[in-house]
């Protein structure tokens, strides 16, 4: 039996090829894929921008996933507590299992970086490791969550990134804590799902920072937990905030636009003792200028945040059963599997006329 993946053949190439279904042994699987999520980091991927280390090409892309359990082994069933036919979301990284950071339990950071849809090459097999396909290969270290027959697809293909992340970022990293002020800037689908993560813990004013070119996803703020929304092409973020909190500011403050000008604006919301947290991706070599004093003179701290793990897609996971916000209002297009250059465009903005927040890739389409 073949499956269908689009594969990134090199930097802004792609095509769809087929590959056979790889034998499972006792401790790996096969899933068949529902949904997968086309992030945005992957137009950075598929054009080639470099990450911790070169992309392997060719690779096939896709790292927000969620289908069901095909074929599995059974030292993978009892590790996971699943059957055949169970519907699970895997997290993008899994780990080498060996280098320090795996051993220190800190997979996503792996020397050898093992990760689905972007640092493994499909040129040997087992092959399938990304979800732009119709099949995806289970490593025996994959990090599976079970999840309720009853979640909306396209709800449990945002858990392990989008929710996860902000889990993992806002709470676990930054500390987001009850009556805290929180100032998120960018609102992007991680923007609001950071929101509804504040929220969720009890700070507060919960702050979300955006554009007028982001008026569509500044109105759906208020309904992912946004106490205030503020326009920065129309007032001033700062004094905005100055007004929210009394002059005293954020405690945490995250940037989420991945722009230059982000970060200087989440680092001048900060108030004395906060802290910032930059999971963002800056474009590599760029540098992003930032007026450091603040950070001696507020006693600021700076912290990186890099995906999400198994601590965080847990509650997530939770968060999203509650049915407490609209997750599924974040999708904007679901397209067929053979129109994932399509949804990398949207993506990355090269769509003229079009607005993606998010988009999923359809195998069943």
């Amino acid at each position: 039996m073949k499956t269908r993946a689009m594969v990134a053949t090199g930097p802004g190439q792609m095509e769809m090829q087929e590959f056979p279904l790889p034998e499972v042994g006792p401790e790996d699987g096969i899933l068949k894929l529902e949904l997968a999520g086309v992030c945005g980091s992957d137009p950075g991927i598929f054009k080639g921008k470099a990450s911790r280390a070169p992309r392997p090409y060719p690779i096939i892309l896709g790292h927000e996933i969620v289908g069901r359990v095909y074929k599995m082994g059974e030292e993978a069933k009892k590790r996971h507590g699943v059957k055949e036919g169970d519907r699970v979301i895997i997290e993008y990284a899994f780990g080498c299992g060996k280098c320090r950071p795996c051993l220190a339990g800190r997979y996503t950071l792996c020397e050898r970086y093992y990760t689905y849809g972007s640092m493994v090459s499909c040129a040997e097999p087992p092959h399938l490791f990304g979800a732009y396909a119709d099949y995806m290969y289970i490593h025996p270290r994959a990090m599976l969550h079970k999840v309720s027959e009853d979640l909306e697809a396209g709800t449990a293909v945002l858990i392990c990134a989008v929710l996860g992340n902000a889990v993992r970022w806002l709470r676990h990293i930054g500390g987001a804590s009850l009556g805290q002020a929180v100032a998120i800037v960018g609102p992007g689908q991680q923007g609001l799902a950071a929101a509804a993560v504040a929220k969720e813990v009890g700070a507060g004013p919960v702050m979300l920072v955006g554009l007028e070119r982001d008026a569509p996803r500044l109105a759906m703020a208020s309904r992912f937990g946004a106490d205030l929304v503020i326009n920065a092409d129309r007032e001033d973020p700062r004094e905005a905030v100055a007004r929210a909190t009394g002059g005293a500011m954020a405690g945490l403050v995250m940037d989420v636009t991945g722009s230059p000008a982000g970060a200087r604006t989440a680092l001048s919301l900060c108030g004395l003792g906060a802290s910032l947290v930059l999971p963002g991706l800056y474009g590599g070599q760029t540098e992003v200028p930032l007026l450091l004093d603040q950070v001696v003179f507020k006693e600021l701290k700076l912290l990186g945040a890099f995906s999400h793990d198994f601590r965080a897609v847990e509650p997530a996971i939770k968060l999203a059963a509650k049915g407490n916000y609209p997750w599924h209002e974040m999708i904007t297009h679901r397209l067929p599997l053979q129109e994932a250059l399509q949804g990398i465009k949207l993506v990355a903005g090269e769509v003229p006329g079009e607005s993606a927040m998010k988009v999923v890739l359809d195998p069943s389409l």
